[in-house]
């Protein structure tokens, strides 16, 4: 039997912050009814101030980030169109294939698992497609998997400076409100999250940020597609409904997180993000070990990637602290499995929540096997929030 709580340090779904979970706590309500309006209008409006956009439209499609995925695509690309994708993770992989299954030409770049997206390798591709087949490039903001957060706005100046029409598709399930992300400033043609990472929600919600010039190419754009039609959104959205039945307790808990997000500062999320991660960093550096991201300019602030040593199982460290500890962590995913365990730190996430999932981690690690001193992750991570908490003025979010 279980006793006290049960630990999430998962990359997603995330924490659900109370004051959200009551939000959610509500009576089934008429989706057709003349205030509904009331309720959603806000929502479009609150998600582009998360997307740092004021061009672009927000949808909110029933689903997954996944599903959001499909829509992205099957809007705005044709039947053989050449899009141009990294493959580093398992997300990325995953994204790969969808597009193949779509009947898409995908043409691929292979890197290894820990590298960022290929800039450079995007740029030479760009630059002599002469006749402009490549209709889309597709990144990963932050790969999952890995660890890894990517740099868009270096892709974007890769698109420009090879004067390239591409659409630019940007993956950022695990990084919109949590990592800086500006849609506007780095001309984020389609944009896709999910209500269960940074927005701390459960999953339900696929959202979607789309540009003008998005828009623009779903007009004639001509792969099937029903259930995500964009056209059939926006016609019912301009008033505040759906096309079918939205999941209504999903959009009450999105108007409690989005507000939340405001009272915090969207600056603010994505500070204390990196500075929680650094935390966690520090600590899984004093144990000795590695992260699978390969050089620190591109450590992921939403989720660390950990290697373990050769002869630690790290399905064995995952049991542990899922049996032993009641804590959940990531596990390693592809031909990582075995080899790496994931600590999420994103979403409504604090400092003693970071030292929780260090303590049992390193219970865990030691309990597998790996010879480590009990007490030096967090020691050390307790140095650094520490030295930065006597640095910082002091925020409450309440607890509505």
């Amino acid at each position: 039997m279980r006793t006290g709580q049960t630990h999430l340090f998962i990359p997603g779904p995330t924490n659900v912050p109370e004051a959200v979970r009551q939000a959610m706590n509500v009576p089934m309500q008429d989706m057709r009814a003349a205030d509904f309006g009331d309720l959603t209008l806000g929502l479009f409006e609150g998600m582009k101030s998360v997307l740092r956009t004021e061009r672009g439209t927000v949808m909110l499609f029933p689903g997954s980030g996944t599903g959001a995925w499909e829509a992205a695509i099957t809007n705005t690309l044709n039947p053989g169109d050449k899009v141009l994708m990294a493959r580093h993770g398992h997300f990325s992989t995953l994204w790969a294939q969808m597009a193949e299954r779509l009947g898409l030409e995908v043409e691929l770049i292979d890197i290894p698992w820990g590298a960022g997206a290929p800039v450079k390798e995007i740029a030479r591709r760009l630059g002599r497609d002469a006749h402009d087949e490549i209709k889309a490039v597709f990144v990963t903001h932050n790969e999952t998997a890995t660890g890894v957060a990517s740099d868009i706005a270096a892709v974007r100046r890769a698109l420009d400076e090879n004067f390239h029409d591409a659409l630019l598709f940007v993956d950022g399930v695990s990084s919109v409100g949590s990592l800086d992300f500006r849609m506007d400033e780095w001309e984020v043609d389609l944009v896709v999250t999910g209500s269960q990472k940074g927005l701390m929600l459960p999953p339900g919600l696929g959202i979607l940020g789309v540009s003008e010039k998005a828009l623009e190419a779903a007009r004639s754009a001509t792969m099937r597609r029903a259930y995500f039609e964009f056209f059939d959104m926006l016609a019912m959205n301009a008033d505040g409904y759906f096309p079918y039945t939205p999941p209504t307790p999903l959009l009450h808990g999105l108007r409690a997180s989005l507000a939340r997000i405001a009272t915090e500062g969207l600056d603010n999320v994505i500070a204390r993000h990196t500075r929680l991660a650094e935390g966690v960093r520090r600590g899984i550096a004093a144990w000795g070990l590695p992260l699978v991201a390969e050089h620190h300019t591109l450590y992921s602030d939403t989720v660390s990637a950990i290697r373990v040593p050769q002869e630690i199982d790290a399905r064995e460290v995952l049991r542990i602290a899922y049996e032993e500890f009641n804590t959940s962590f990531g596990s390693g995913l592809g031909p990582l499995d075995g080899k790496v365990f994931r600590i999420g730190h994103l979403g409504d996430l604090n400092e003693a929540m970071c030292l929780t999932a260090l303590s049992v981690a390193e219970m865990a690690l030691y309990r597998a096997g790996m010879q480590v001193q009990l007490g030096s992750g967090v020691g050390a991570a307790q140095a650094w929030f520490a030295a930065d908490a006597a640095e910082r003025p002091f925020l409450h979010i309440a607890a509505e």
